[in-house]
This record gives C-alpha cells, sequence and structure tokens, in this order.
C-alpha cells in the first residue's frame, strides 16, 4: 500500500518516472530552443512582430491538428504516435542551424531567414498536435487514480525544473558557444526523447468503437461544455495566459529596456519557473486541491498583478522577483487544472478531452506570443505589457462573479459528487 503521505509516490511507477524525465530533456530542448531563434531573430530584424509570428506559426497548425490529435491518441496506441512523433523532430534544430548559417554567409535574405524558421515552427506546431494528446492522455494509465494529483505535481516539477536550466543554458550556450553548437544540443536532447519512449513498457489501452470523426470529438467538447468546473478551468487559463503572458517580450526587455543581453535573457525567461517550482515543491506537501477553484482564481490575480509590476520596473532584480511571483502563482492554476483535467474525463475520452484542452489552453501560449507582438508593435512593449496585467484581472473579477458555486466543490471526488 503506498504511503499515506509519500510525496515521491507517483515516482516510484517506472514509467511514470521515464515519461517524466522525457518531459524534462524535450521541454529543455524547446526552452534551449526557443531562446537561441527568439533572441537571434530580434537582434537581425529589431521588429517585435516577428517574435510575435513566431507563436503564430507553431499556432496554427497545433490548434487545427490536436482535435485530430485527440482522435488517434484514443484510438491507436499512444506510445506509438509520441515515437513517431519524436523522430520527426529530430531534424528540427538542424535545418535552423542551416538557416542562420546560410544567413550569417549572406546567402540568404533576412526575409528568407524569418519564413524559413516560420516554416520550421510551423512543421513543429504540426507535430505537437499529435503529441501533446498523447503524452497528455498517457500519464493516468501509469499510475493509480489516488495518485493523480502527486504526478500532475511532479509533472508540474519536472517542467518547471526544465524550463528554469533551459533558458539559462540557451543564453549562455548561444552568448559563449554559439548557435551552432547550441541547436546541435538541442537535436541531441531530441533524440535522447526518443530513446526513452522506447523504453517504456507496451500496453494496450481502452478501446472504442470507430465512429465519425466528428462526432467523435464532439462529444469531448460537448463533455466539456457540461462540466462546468473543467469549462471555466480552461477558459480561465487560456484568457488568462493570452493576455497575460510576457514571455515572447522577454527579447525585448532584455535587449533594449534592461540591456542585460543573452545571458540576461536566459535569466529572465528561467525566473517564472524558479518561482514556480519553489511553491511546486512547497505543494507536494500541501496540494491546492483542497478550496481548490478559490484557490486557482487567487493564484490567476496574482499572475496578473506581478505582471502589472513587472511591466514599469526598470530594475533587473525586481523584474525577477515579478516574473518568479507571476511562475509560482501560475504552478498553483496548474496543478489544480491539471488535476481537474485526470479526474474528470471518462478513460475513453481523456485523449479528446485532453487534445481540446491543449487546442485552446496550450495554444494559448502561442496566440498570446503574437498578440503580445502585435500589442507591443503597435503599443510600445511596456504598455502591452500593463494592458495583459489588466486583462488579467478583468477575467479574474468576472470568473469570481459567475463561479461561486464552485468554490464548494471537492475535486478529489470529480463526477462523484
Amino acid at each position: 500500500m503506498t504511503p499515506a503521505h509519500d510525496a515521491f509516490a507517483a515516482l516510484r511507477y517506472r514509467d511514470f518516472s521515464i515519461v517524466t524525465v522525457n518531459q524534462f530533456c524535450l521541454t529543455l530542448a524547446i526552452l534551449i530552443q526557443e531562446i537561441i531563434v527568439a533572441y537571434s531573430l530580434y537582434q537581425i530584424t529589431r521588429d517585435p512582430l516577428t517574435l510575435g509570428l513566431i507563436g503564430l506559426a507553431e499556432a496554427i497548425p497545433f490548434i487545427s491538428l490536436s482535435l485530430w490529435g485527440g482522435y488517434f491518441a484514443d484510438r491507436f496506441n499512444k506510445q506509438t504516435i509520441m515515437k513517431i512523433c519524436l523522430f520527426c523532430a529530430i531534424p528540427a534544430p538542424l535545418i535552423l542551424w542551416s538557416l542562420f548559417h546560410a544567413h550569417g554567409l549572406g546567402q540568404i535574405s533576412t526575409n528568407y531567414l524569418a519564413w524559413g524558421i516560420y516554416a520550421v515552427i510551423f512543421g513543429l506546431g504540426t507535430i505537437r498536435g499529435f503529441y501533446n494528446p498523447s503524452a497528455t492522455s498517457l500519464k493516468p494509465f501509469l499510475i493509480p487514480r489516488e495518485l493523480y494529483a502527486n504526478g500532475a505535481t511532479w509533472t508540474t516539477i519536472g517542467w518547471q525544473s526544465a524550463v528554469i536550466i533551459g533558458p539559462m543554458l540557451g543564453g549562455f550556450m548561444l552568448a559563449f558557444l554559439g548557435r551552432e553548437t547550441s541547436l546541435f544540443s538541442v537535436a541531441i536532447l531530441v533524440s535522447i526523447c526518443f530513446i526513452l519512449i522506447n523504453l517504456l513498457q507496451k500496453r494496450t489501452f481502452p478501446k472504442i468503437e470507430t465512429e465519425n470523426l466528428w462526432r467523435s470529438l464532439g462529444d469531448g467538447f460537448r463533455f466539456i461544455w457540461n462540466t462546468k468546473i473543467v469549462l471555466w478551468a480552461i477558459s480561465l487559463d487560456l484568457v488568462s495566459v493570452l493576455f497575460g503572458g510576457v514571455i515572447a517580450l522577454l527579447p525585448i526587455f532584455a535587449e533594449d529596456i534592461l540591456k542585460v543581453g543573452p545571458e540576461g535573457l536566459g535569466y529572465l525567461r528561467a525566473a517564472p519557473s524558479i518561482g514556480a517550482l519553489v511553491t511546486m515543491i512547497a505543494l507536494t506537501k500541501i496540494p491546492p486541491t483542497q478550496n481548490a477553484w478559490r484557490n486557482m482564481l487567487l493564484a490567476v490575480a496574482g499572475f496578473g498583478a506581478f505582471t502589472l509590476l513587472f511591466a514599469f520596473s526598470n530594475n533587473m532584480w525586481l523584474s525577477l522577483f515579478a516574473l518568479a511571483m507571476t511562475g509560482a502563482c501560475d504552478s498553483i492554476s496548474v496543478v489544480v487544472r491539471q488535476t481537474i483535467l485526470q479526474i474528470y474525463p471518462p478513460e475513453n475520452m481523456r485523449g479528446r478531452v485532453a487534445a481540446v484542452n491543449g487546442m485552446f489552453v496550450s495554444s494559448s501560449n502561442e496566440l498570446g506570443a503574437f498578440e503580445s507582438g502585435l500589442a507591443a508593435k503597435y503599443m510600445g512593449t511596456v504598455m502591452a505589457t500593463v494592458f495583459g496585467g489588466c486583462m488579467t484581472m478583468a477575467v479574474v473579477a468576472i470568473s469570481w462573479a459567475k463561479t461561486r458555486d464552485l468554490f464548494s466543490i471537492d475535486i478529489n471526488k470529480g463526477r462523484d459528487q
């Protein structure tokens, strides 16, 4: 029997540990690549909109294909889908290297470089559209139901650890080793992820009868629409990240406002995850699932407030503190939302629910990047950030008024209450 207060309970399951390490390595690769591409492209173009277009290039295929990804995740072997996606992702950083190298030699123009980068990111968004629903819906099959909250916490700890190390490592590698070595390291990390997924034990998953694709996906939408706590959890995160996220603008803050260069950008990008990781460690002992909905609303409100503080800061240390606190607040809402999405959906619908969640919530990061880049181009970087923080606070106020009946729900009981 699992000890009642075993903080490492989920990690004692072999395959869950492998998937957690895989997520760490993959997130590390993504963040190193993000720092290299975003900072390098902004240095070359000096246009905030180019940063937004990177997000849009990934969001378009991801949104378009996430529902198909969920459909396939519910009908085919999730581990096989993950293997195929990771194998296809390995060449991407090598193609990015070739584009930057050709531009450095004067063989291609800046416009060709930018559009080439957007094309690669578009391809990665396509891969992500199939990978994420399978990866997300696989985790509940690796641990018992009573460990879902603990598993969600460790999943987030692994992700946040990578988001701390990845940007700082990416910034230092870009500053001292250059783009070529850094991008080659990304290809190596993705290859490691491919190997890790191949180490998972073979397993079968619940089969559902073949049916019309759109009817099947419609079932996922209907479940979310008819389950109020799931609908509001997804909606709250979607709108707050869409408007409140500042990650896409950090290269501009690092280069033009705080003037701290690529190393400083690495610290800025890592700061939210440092705050989140400290909070996550605390949440392994004090989970936020008691009074969960109230905790989620307060956390999102804090996210908006510290975004405003960051917008007005001209001091590196104050900026790092504000970003760390946004990460701390965000981590609480992430654990609550992940727990809700693992407990409430039926087993044969988890892939589709994960796909809808991914389509709206996960893509909100990329759409938020586009919104941030567009707003920064026409409003200025600081005012665009202020606008985002204010919108987040407004969304929390509306949610608080509309969801008072959710305050008394015990999410650990799921659909049983």
